[in-house]
């Protein structure tokens, strides 16, 4: 089977300058667990849930928030992204796609085209319920 069948698609993007506050909006709203960084329309970076909740302030929306705790919503995609890449094709086989995720410690694989734009994302969670329902 082909990674472009079990792909989830199309895929939300952010820039490398937009602030955390953005990206907080886009989990907070969303059911996504991984926004992939783009410059020029290539991928350049990902970012998980865990990633964001690591570089906020724990005391952000408290009773004891701050201006410093504040100011952790205007860092930049940027500087919390992964820039160390694992992709794959959406030609690629889901066995390839396994091999990936028992190789490194990774939750997502961004599925790219030819000119390593995004095309697509493929979490452990989409491989297990494609095994689920087959």
């Amino acid at each position: 089977m082909r990674i472009e069948q079990i792909m989830s698609s199309p895929v939300v993007t952010v820039e490398m300058d937009d602030r955390l506050s953005e990206i907080k909006h886009i989990f907070d709203n969303t059911c996504f667990h991984h926004l992939l960084v783009v410059s020029g329309g290539a991928l350049v970076g990902v970012i998980s849930d865990r990633d964001l909740l690591r570089a906020l302030s724990p005391f952000i929306g408290t009773p004891s928030e701050g201006h410093r705790d504040i100011a952790t919503l205007n860092k930049r995609a940027h500087q919390i992204m992964h820039r160390d890449l694992v992709t794959l094709g959406p030609q690629n086989d889901v066995q390839d796609a396994v091999g990936l995720f028992n190789q490194h410690v990774i939750s997502c694989i961004p599925i790219v085209d030819e000119d390593k734009a995004p095309v697509g994302i493929v979490s452990w969670r989409d491989i297990l319920r494609r095994l689920q329902a087959a």
